[in-house]
């Protein structure tokens, strides 16, 4: 028999809703069978951990007196330029951004030690951020510098603003050239020396929602430590890529574009990352409930790293250079045990993610639901499905002398 998330929503409010993690439902599955285990259990809960690039937040800061207008100037926070280009005291901060001194790659892998991740993540510890503005001045805003101290607890709004996190399945990340390279994956020793992926694998929100059934505008979700929704489909939303006879996909598809307030977050689960050679990202902890409306959804949340399978790609070769070709797939089983096989040869790997930290968010959300701490949310619309055409497209590139 069918559910509804008001009648979930209920049991939550009453402290009788039946809550298990997405790694613990497969074995109570697997003891009751689907149909028993759907009748009685009202939610599963996923979660991710991993460094999730175009992430952000943007800011209102109040007004000085005399009045400054950012719009249209220069901004930077602890020497990290924002965008100015929205509003007279509206900031947006990106995850990647760098210090203008910042020698980047330069020499040769760069550091990278601290950029715009690194300030969100030093924002919701609650710590002074040093505000520099230039502007060029207005008869309505008249002040053309500030230098100053801001503080998350003095803004008017400090918003968590993501517009592509939860990659739903990721390449595996190897090198077959005679060098080390430096990548968004991290390093890859050459010649097939290691191999990285990153995802939490079967307790990953996407996963355990593979066609997008409960996952949708409007969900309510754990964001950075605090609650957050998705607002979006993703940049590089993609639902039309292999799958498996499951549903799972085979590469990178779905992704979700999130919001929340940043004032409610956590240092711990908004980190300022650095990755060598490459650039600073933001590692960032998401959960999402699964409500068990019936047997179709409770199947879903019952894959396995096993079931999941995922490319093996060259960032040597084909990745940067946009080729189609992989080294073949594994599973995440296979990752997890620590090695794979790739050209007869076997291959070390490593996480980029974190899956005891994935594990970590899901019991929270867990916990949340179960003390009537947070209600479901029913999506005021659905996410585009496979049905729906969306697919990703290459830069088509035209020579600007090309145009009339």
């Amino acid at each position: 028999m069918a559910k509804t998330i008001a009648e979930i929503n209920e049991k939550i409010k009453a402290g009788k809703a039946v809550v298990f993690n997405a790694e613990d439902i497969i074995e109570v599955v697997r003891e009751k069978g689907v149909k028993k285990a759907a009748q009685e259990v009202d939610v599963v809960t996923t979660g991710t951990f991993g460094i999730m690039c175009s992430s952000g937040a943007y800011f209102n800061t109040g007004h000085t007196s005399p009045r400054i207008k950012f719009g249209g100037g220069r901004a930077y926070l602890n020497d990290v330029p924002a965008y100015t280009g929205l509003a007279a005291v509206d900031l947006f901060l990106g995850a990647n951004a760098l210090p203008d001194d910042d020698p980047r790659n330069r020499v040769h892998p760069g550091e990278f030690n601290y950029g715009g991740g690194h300030v969100i993540e030093e924002l919701a510890a609650g710590k002074d951020v040093r505000l520099e503005a230039t502007a060029y001045g207005t008869d309505c805003y008249p002040r053309k510098k500030l230098e100053t101290w801001i503080n998350i607890k003095d803004l008017n709004q400090a918003t968590l603003f993501n517009i592509r996190n939860a990659y739903q399945n990721y390449n595996v990340a190897v090198n077959t050239s005679d060098k080390t390279i430096y990548t968004y994956m991290g390093v890859l020793k050459p010649k097939l020396g290691n191999a990285n992926y990153s995802s939490a694998g079967q307790i990953s929100p996407l996963f355990n929602d593979p066609y997008y059934k409960c996952i949708g505008i409007g969900t309510r979700i754990f964001l950075g430590g605090g609650t957050g929704f998705v607002v979006w489909q993703g940049t590089q939303f993609n639902p039309n890529v292999p799958r498996t006879e499951k549903g799972i996909p085979k590469e990178g598809a779905g992704t979700l574009a999130v919001i929340g307030d940043l004032k409610q977050m956590s240092p711990k689960w908004l980190v300022g990352t650095s990755v060598l050679g490459y650039g600073c990202s933001l590692t960032v902890g998401i959960g999402v409930p699964i409500p068990i409306l019936d047997e179709e959804i409770l199947q879903y949340t019952i894959v396995t790293d096993a079931d999941i399978v995922a490319p093996v790609i060259d960032y040597a070769d084909a990745f940067p250079h946009l080729k189609p070709d992989t080294l073949g797939e594994v599973s995440y089983a296979e990752l997890k045990s620590g090695k794979i096989k790739i050209k007869g040869k076997d291959v070390p790997t490593a996480s980029r993610s974190s899956y005891p930290k994935a594990l970590e968010i899901a019991n929270i959300l867990k916990g949340w639901i179960e003390t009537g701490k947070f209600l479901l949310t029913e999506p005021v619309e659905k996410l585009p499905g496979v049905e729906s055409g969306v697919s990703i497209k290459a830069l088509k590139e035209r020579p600007i002398e090309d145009q009339t």
